[in-house]
């Protein structure tokens, strides 16, 4: 470091995509569980209906925190947005192909009535969902890991290279802890008999994904090289408290503080990932001469400034509209609401 006050900026702006990133595995976390266990916990297509607008009013805004942390890393970091996008590249291809099949979805079965229209549409949601859920853990994972970048930061690997043991347990985890995630959503939003089964896999889940935590965090802890010396535990320790804390949570059907817990080991796996990532981007399994950091990686002072002038206007008021939206629908979504659970055939 050489003093100069952008280098506060460039830290400012790794600490604001790694806010973005919790946001969004916060909010679209419960939609993924949601989406997965759509098959699971949908008895008719009234109990479908049901699941699906639990998340109806909410799923595209919570999608706002991906765009936004993908135009921040581009613009803020634009060497790490390249070397990712290059090296990631059909990873995160069959993240947004699932992701739009998913959201069409959402808009097209409602279209027909037809059960075999809809049937095609509830797979569509559930690949949707299940697909992105695990492959963000394995993406975070290798970039925590590291990938093999040469010192032209490039890319020189395969896509094989990140079928790695440790990618795969952070696909597993991810996958694990968002579907635990939804269902326990599920136990906010849902009444009688469907948030009784939403309940029964929250409690089958919970054992499973807390495992998976534990298991991927001493991974990361134990295995991962250090960052400047340092290795943080305690947000480590925090995730396991918590998500020790969900599973107790859940088993005792205290439901809002288990979505509370649940969520706020997302919020400190991700906590964890940044802070051990810090000061780099994306490590080099080459060497660590080749890392990517916020130094080499990032856009000039200027624009940095200019980003965070305009983070400072519009933040407030996308925090505050989402806010009010989630407040707007809080109630539960009844059987009564969606109709009889008898479709039809359209008629010719």
């Amino acid at each position: 470091m050489d003093g100069h006050g952008y280098l506060n900026l460039e830290t400012l702006w790794f600490a604001l995509i790694g806010v973005m990133w919790v946001g969004y595995f916060f909010l679209e976390g419960f939609d993924f569980g949601v989406g997965v266990l759509l098959p699971f916990l949908g008895r008719d297509d009234t109990d479908r209906r049901v699941l699906i607008n639990t998340i109806g009013p909410v799923w595209d805004g919570n999608e706002v925190w991906l765009i936004v942390a993908g135009g921040a890393t581009f613009a803020a970091f634009p060497e790490w947005y390249a070397t990712l996008f290059s090296g990631f590249y059909l990873a995160l291809f069959l993240i947004l192909a699932a992701l739009i099949f998913r959201g069409v979805a959402f808009e097209f079965r409602g279209k027909d009535r037809s059960p075999k229209w809809r049937a095609w549409w509830d797979r569509a949601i559930f690949w949707g969902s299940a697909i992105p859920a695990l492959l963000w853990g394995v993406a975070f994972a290798n970039i925590l890991r590291g990938v093999p970048i040469d010192a032209n930061h490039e890319w020189v690997g395969s896509f094989f290279d990140l079928l790695n043991p440790y990618a795969l347990l952070g696909g597993l985890t991810s996958f694990l802890l968002f579907t635990l995630h939804g269902g326990v959503f599920l136990t906010l939003r849902t009444e009688g008999e469907l948030r009784d089964r939403a309940r029964s896999v929250a409690r089958m889940l919970a054992l499973p994904a807390a495992a998976a935590v534990l298991a991927f965090l001493a991974w990361t802890f134990f295995g991962i090289r250090e960052s400047n010396g340092v290795k943080p535990g305690g947000t480590s320790l925090l995730a396991i408290v918590a998500v020790v804390a969900a599973m107790w949570l859940v088993r005792r059907r205290v439901d809002r503080w288990a979505f509370v817990a649940t969520g706020l080991s997302i919020v400190l796996i991700m906590a964890t990932i940044f802070m051990d990532l810090y000061p780099r981007v994306m490590p080099s399994s080459l060497g660590s001469a080749n890392d990517l950091t916020v130094w080499n990686a990032s856009s000039a002072h200027y624009t940095l400034k200019v980003m965070t002038i305009v983070a400072l206007i519009f933040t407030p008021l996308v925090l505050a509209y989402q806010g009010w939206t989630y407040w707007v629908f809080r109630k539960r979504v009844r059987r009564e609401d969606v109709g009889d659970g008898q479709p039809t055939e359209t008629p010719a």
